[in-house]
Order: structure tokens, then sequence, then C-alpha cells
């Protein structure tokens, strides 16, 4: 393999000024996730007064000190539904993987301090999400209940998909993925299955509140009048219904509870691993990442010199770099595990297709996870790449994508437009985990061209019905269509409907593929203890 020269100035004003613009749109979605963080921050005092904990402190107590955290989708839902100013962004749950008594786990906790951690839309999309998560990756799920339940303004568009979440716990446990629930408030109607299908669950002495039906509804429905501890209080769970498996008594006991569950698992202890490559660290700052992806999309660089920053010791064998230039594609390693790597530097012509599909199938053969580096306008277009089989390539490539089994890990650093976004392993294509740059932009395709595509298909019907086109109002229709696609192409709108599992910095690229690749690795080495239907009370 070859170590790569980066001809990058780090001291230039063009590096300057990338770095400044980078670091705008960092500051911008930090800003972002810190409203809500402060949204939930100004009910603390209520919560300790009821001798209750927030959830982000419940997170924290769960989570070893010290260790790793990658937050998922913080940003799920931001300004849809009823999140009017953005404060309310997270789909009501906070949730990670992190570790637990030196187990990595699939975490995650309902978000009561906000709207009483009611689940919209987006936040069940978000769950399934955390559960494809942790079934694809074996990881135990840990979840800290305490949520009103389904957001009843949305009730109709939660309820039939909101079956999904129950089923896939089902499976879990089938598969031998263990979860464990602690309930720290109110659990109600649907909101209490979630606890009942969990594998262990930790009841909090007189906080956990489980019930289908809670006091209005049953003396609704059937004229009972009983308070909440009588219908579904800890005790009542603990000792009669043989619902909860243990008794806490408080927040901070609960957590520790399934700190000591996690642990006796002996998860960690039933996984023989082989020992990693030497770790080298890049020859190039991380630091280096904020200054290199140009201020101006439209201006070029080379998609090594981000390469060079991520793998180890910016070593990175080019496969076949003289048959295409647009499309790279090369082995290297990331904290000790080899990996495929392909990257834009252009769009995607019939070679550079024809090219990573070979590439693709070459990790398949051994076994190497796949990194695709987004930055494309899409598959090259015009007479010569349809004559040269655009189509033809370009469908072999999606086939590739669509049908490798090793790892996939996308991270958007760009743009990721058409049908590029596919070829590129995004969201619709299963990438086992996908994050993104706060510059990246994914749209079919950039807003002044398809304010363009639109101009002119309209002028030219005018035309054959025989009218004449009035181009002040073309003018107007082209710049208002161009607006709506930028808008609709942002990180932040992509990352609140999940197109992605997050926005990051970029100079945390390295350190989070590296604890994704060790997840995957980790994962192909984890036999599961599968069952028929699942840990069941009986």
């Amino acid at each position: 393999m070859a170590v790569i020269q980066s001809q990058i100035d780090v001291h230039g004003s063009d590096f300057a000024v990338n770095r400044q613009a980078m670091l705008a749109t960092i500051e911008a979605f930090r800003g972002l996730e810190q409203a809500v963080l402060d949204k939930a921050q100004a009910v603390q005092a209520k919560f300790h007064k009821q001798g209750k904990l927030l959830p982000r402190e419940r997170l924290a107590l769960l989570l070893d000190p010290g260790s790793s955290f990658i937050e998922l989708s913080s940003l799920a839902g931001y300004k849809m539904h009823d999140d009017k100013d953005g404060s309310t962004a997270g789909g009501g749950i906070i949730a990670g993987i992190g570790f637990v008594r030196g187990v990595r786990c699939m975490l995650q906790v309902n978000n009561c301090a906000i709207k009483g951690g009611t689940i919209s839309p987006t936040g069940l999309d978000k769950t399934l999400r955390l559960q494809e998560i942790a079934h694809e990756n074996k990881l135990p799920l840990i979840t800290l209940a305490e949520s009103g339940g389904a957001n009843l303004n949305y009730a109709t568009d939660i309820f039939v998909p909101g079956a999904r979440a129950f089923a896939n716990q089902a499976r879990l446990s089938k598969a031998g993925v263990p979860q464990i629930t602690v309930v720290h408030g109110n659990a109600t109607a649907g909101g209490a299955y979630q606890p009942g299908l969990s594998d262990y669950i930790v009841a909090v002495k007189n906080k956990t509140k489980m019930f289908l039906a809670g006091p209005p509804l049953l003396k609704a429905a059937t004229g009972e009048i009983a308070t909440d501890e009588e219908l579904g209080g800890s005790d009542i769970h603990v000792y009669d219904a043989g619902t909860a498996d243990y008794l806490a008594q408080d927040d901070n006991d609960g957590i520790a509870i399934a700190r000591d569950i996690t642990a006796s698992l002996g998860w960690n202890e039933q996984l023989a691993l082989p020992s990693k490559r030497e770790v080298k660290a890049p020859r190039y700052s991380c630091d280096e990442l904020l200054g290199i992806i140009p201020s101006e999309s439209k201006k070029p660089y080379d998609v090594r010199e981000i390469i060079a920053r991520l793998v180890d010791d910016s070593d990175f064998q080019d496969f076949k770099p003289e048959f295409d230039l647009q499309t790279v594609c090369g082995f290297a390693f990331i904290d000790g595990q080899s990996i495929g790597v392909i990257g834009n530097n252009g769009p995607i012509t019939p070679k550079g297709a024809n090219k990573a599909a070979q590439f693709i199938q070459l990790c398949e053969q051994t076994n190497r996870a796949l990194l695709f580096l987004h930055n494309t306008t899409g598959f090259m277009v015009g007479t010569d790449a349809e004559q040269n089989g655009i189509i033809k390539h370009g469908s072999k490539l999606i086939q590739a994508v669509a049908n490798a089994s090793v790892p996939k890990i996308s991270i958007l650093i760009g743009g990721s437009y058409g049908a590029g976004n596919y070829a590129m392993c995004g969201r619709g294509l299963d990438p086992r985990f996908i994050f993104a740059w706060p510059n990246a932009k994914t749209a079919v395709m950039g807003g002044e061209q398809a304010g363009k595509v639109l101009r002119i298909v309209t002028e030219e019907k005018m035309l054959k019905m025989g009218q004449q086109p009035d181009q002040a109002q073309l003018e107007q229709m082209e710049q208002m269509t161009a607006a709506k696609l930028n808008a609709g192409s942002t990180a932040v709108f992509g990352t609140a409907r999940l197109w992605d599992d997050g926005l990051i910095d970029p100079r945390d690229t390295r350190e989070l593929l590296a604890n994704l690749l060790d997840m995957c690795w980790q994962s192909e080495y984890r036999e599961l203890r599968s069952n028929s239907f699942g840990v069941a009370r009986f």
C-alpha cells in the first residue's frame, strides 16, 4: 500500500475560509441540540422535588464513567409535527450506543422532561431504527421508560405501524438479544407493553405506574374507580401480578440494578475474538478535516485528502486509479480493521460504476467492510454517457451495493444527489450505519437544476399549446422551485427525517468509524442463543 501525500496547504487562505465555513455549520447544529437540552434542563427543579432524575441524568448514571457514547438521531423530528420551534426535537427519545458495565449496549431513554416523553410519528420511526441497529449488531437493549405514550394529536399516524415496535421486541427476545427496562414513571396503554415485552423489568417504588387503562379511561369505559397505585403501582407488579422482576427504591437504585443485570449477562465472556493488527494513527491531524471541503460546493477537491485523515498511517491502496478519475476506490485499515473505501471526485461515470461494482465484489470476497464517502452530483448524463452504458453499469453498481452482505457504513461529507445517493449506499440501500457532516446535502438534484428543468418543461408545453410564455412568471417559478429544493436538501432537514443516524463533527469521524467497525466485527463473531418465542412471564 502507499501513504497518501497530502497536497493541502493548511496555512493557506482557502483552507482558512473552508474551515470557518465548516465551523459555522457545526456551531449551527450544536445550537439546535443545545436548545433541546435547555428545554429539558428548565424542569430539573420540578423533577428533583419529586425525587426523580432528569432523563439525561438517568442516562449519565447508566453509562460507564468516561466511556464513549454515540448519540443517535438527536434532531429527529426537528420542526416536524408539533415541534414548532425545534426545542422539542428528538422524537421524545434520547438514544445511542454506549457501554454499561463494559458491555456495548443500545440505550433508549424516554425524554419525559419534554411533553411527558410522548412519541411522535418520527419518534416511532426512531424507535424502529434503534431496534434494527440492536438486532443487526447484536446489542443488548436497555430502556429507561417514562412516557405518556403516543402523542394523541398523531395517534392515527402511529397506531397501526406502532405494532411493529412490539413485534420487533418479541423478535429480539427470540433472537437472543436481551432487553432490560427500568420503569421510572408512567407506562400506559401501548406504553405498558414496551416493558411487558422486555426480558427484565425493574420497577421503581411509588413511581412506577403500568396499566392498560389509567383511572380516567377506566372510569369512562367501565365506571370503576381506582387510584394509580391500585391499578398498576410498583407493589402490584412486584408482589401480585409478577410483571416486574426487581423492585428499586428510587431512580438511582433502578439504574444500579439495570447495570448489575447487564453485568450478569456474561455478554463479553461469551465472545472469543481474534487479535487485531497494530494500529497506527493517520499522519495528518483530524482537525484538518475542517478545511478541506470547499465552502463553495462547486469547487473540486480530492477525496483522498479526507481518506488520508481517517485511515491508519494514511496508508491507502488505490484500486484502478487510472481507469476512472471520478470514483475513488481502495483498501485501507481503520483502527486495525481492514476496509474498502469508495469516495467521489465527481459524478459517477460508466467506467466509475464498473470499477466500483467490481471493487465491492472484491470486498465481499475477502469479508472487508465498506465505507462510502458521499460527495457526488449523481450519475453522469449526456449522449456519451448513455452510449457507453451508464444505465447498464449504474444498475450493476446498485445491484452490488444492495446485495453486498459485508457491513456498509456511509458518511455524507458533501453532496449526495440523485441515484448517486443510491449507488453510494444512501438510507434506502440499508447501510449498517449512516451519518452526515453538517454541510451535507441530499436531494434528487440541485435546486437550481430543478428550477431550470421545470422552467424549460413549462415553457415548451406553453409553446406547444400556442401560448406565449410569461418570462416573469417563469422566472418566479424557477426561483421558487430552487428555493424549495434547496431548503429540503440540508443536513438538518435530512436528519430530522432520519435520512441518517445523526450529524457529526468531521473531527469525530475516525473515532466514530473505529467504534462502528469494532461493533460490526464483534457482531460477526457473536453467536446468539435463540429460542422459539422469546422469554415470557407465565
